[in-house]
Parts: structure tokens; C-alpha cells; sequence
């Protein structure tokens, strides 16, 4: 029985991400014209052109206006979930900060804050009642000028309402775990959930999403909390391929169990 061929367009497709993978077409490099692919190939231009949107919704390339196609810079900023939020010292930066410059990328971010009536899904996770106050901050961050995450944060101004950190980009601190501290509030834990969807039209502008590419995001909704209170709640949003997420968890220490004498 012999093994079946794969479709033309796989065969660019799988040929053009071996490259990229290998190094042979580094970030920034440019692919090959569509008239170029077509006479090496000897396929027809609507094959060469959906192997093409393949490699554009993968990942691997991006196409610029009246330029071509080029390799996509695919460096990840890594997301150490346990080491992140660490508490620092006073004047520390961003956890989002210190995963850019970990990097070797340079962060800048985005924000405004306005206080919002709690909506009843934000009040259940704050667990708050709805129209309760809380400061709404929206943010959008960047490495080296590129968009590469959103949030949509969430405080109960119960909290931090007249304190010096009422607003988080304007005080004396940044960053929620810091921001606590300094008045006294002594985050224990944070919960997150982590799924997968299509990105919304507002965050592929907002992302510089291909629209093409029908990308998917990563979204995380992340809830702090001092002991049984909840202190902040946030929508994180994300593309896949340019973070990467460590989850490093800790294990109670074992020990052995006390043997038992049978009679």
C-alpha cells in the first residue's frame, strides 16, 4: 500500500515552515513572490496562494502592503505564572515589565482608568454587589512598539477608593501585588482560568491581527484575593504565538506514612 500525497498546497506549506524552523528563512527575511513559488512549484496561483493565508494564520509570516510576504518574528515573551507576582520592593515595575525585559524586549503600556457601576458579572467575581463601585483600567501593552496583549482590570473601590493607589497608574507603585501591600492589603493567592476563542474585531485592531487569518487568542481571567477577598479581577487577552505560559506549581513535601502493626 502505498502512502498517499499530500495536497499541493501542504507540500509548499510543510516546505516553507521547515525553513522558517531550520533558520534558513530568518525573522524578517522575504519569501519568495507568488509568481516565484508558482514557476518552482508549477502550481496555480490559488495554490500558492491559500498555502500562503496557511503560513499566515500559523504564524510564520505576515504579508506587508505592496512589499510581500516576510517571516514573522515569532520570539515569545514568557509568562512565569509562579514567579511573576513575587512581592518586590517598593517602586517595583510591572510583572508585564519584567517578562519583556527577561525578553531582552522593551515595554511600554497603554492605560486608562474611569469608576464604573460593578456589572453583575464583574460584582460575582469581586463578590460585590452590582453597581457597587469599582475603577475600571483598560490597557493595552506592548514590546519593542508591538501590540502583544490587552486587559480589562477591575478593583472595588471599597478597597482602594481615597487611598494613594486609587488609580493604578497614577500612584506612588505599580503593579497589583505591590500596589496592596503599600496599603496594607496582603494578597495570598490569585486564581486564574485559562481558554481559547476567535479574536473579537476590536482586539485584532487593537493586536494588529491579521484579519485574514481568522486568529485565535488566549484569554485568562485572573482574580487576586486577600484572604477571602477578592481585591481585583481582569480579562487578559493575548495571540498564542507571541507568549508563552509556564505554570510552575509547588507539591506539599511527602513524607513517609507511619507504618501500622498487624496483629
Amino acid at each position: 500500500m502505498t502512502n498517499k500525497e499530500p495536497p499541493n498546497y501542504q507540500r509548499i506549506v510543510d516546505d516553507l515552515r521547515s525553513r522558517i524552523l531550520s533558520g534558513e528563512l530568518a525573522a524578517g527575511d522575504k519569501l519568495p513572490t507568488e509568481r516565484e513559488l508558482q514557476q518552482r512549484w508549477r502550481f496555480s496561483t490559488t495554490i500558492v496562494k491559500h498555502a500562503l493565508t496557511l503560513l499566515r494564520s500559523e504564524g510564520f509570516i505576515e504579508g506587508r502592503r505592496g512589499s510581500g510576504n516576510y517571516v514573522r518574528d515569532r520570539t515569545q515573551l514568557v509568562r512565569r505564572a509562579h514567579s511573576r507576582d513575587l512581592r518586590k520592593r517598593l517602586g517595583s515595575t510591572s510583572p508585564f515589565a519584567r517578562d519583556s525585559e527577561a525578553a531582552g524586549r522593551q515595554p511600554s503600556w497603554e492605560s486608562e482608568s474611569e469608576k464604573i457601576p460593578a456589572t453583575p458579572h464583574v460584582a460575582g467575581r469581586l463578590g460585590i454587589r452590582p453597581g457597587d463601585s469599582v475603577m475600571h483600567t483598560k490597557y493595552r501593552y506592548l514590546a519593542d512598539g508591538n501590540p502583544i496583549q490587552l486587559a480589562d482590570s477591575y478593583e472595588p473601590l471599597a478597597v482602594t477608593g481615597g487611598t494613594q493607589v486609587e488609580y493604578p497608574e497614577q500612584g506612588p507603585i505599580i503593579g497589583v501585588v505591590a500596589r496592596m501591600d503599600f496599603i496594607g492589603v496582603a494578597i495570598d493567592r490569585f486564581v486564574e482560568e485559562v481558554t481559547t476563542r476567535p479574536a473579537m474585531p476590536e482586539e485584532i485592531t487593537a493586536l494588529a491581527l491579521d484579519p485574514r487569518s481568522g486568529r485565535w487568542v488566549i484569554s485568562i481571567e485572573r482574580t487576586y484575593y486577600a484572604g477571602p477577598t477578592a481585591v481585583e479581577t481582569a480579562d487578559i487577552v493575548f495571540p498564542g504565538d507571541r507568549y508563552r505560559l509556564v505554570y510552575e506549581m509547588p507539591i506539599d513535601p511527602w513524607s513517609p506514612a507511619k507504618e501500622t502493626e498487624t496483629p
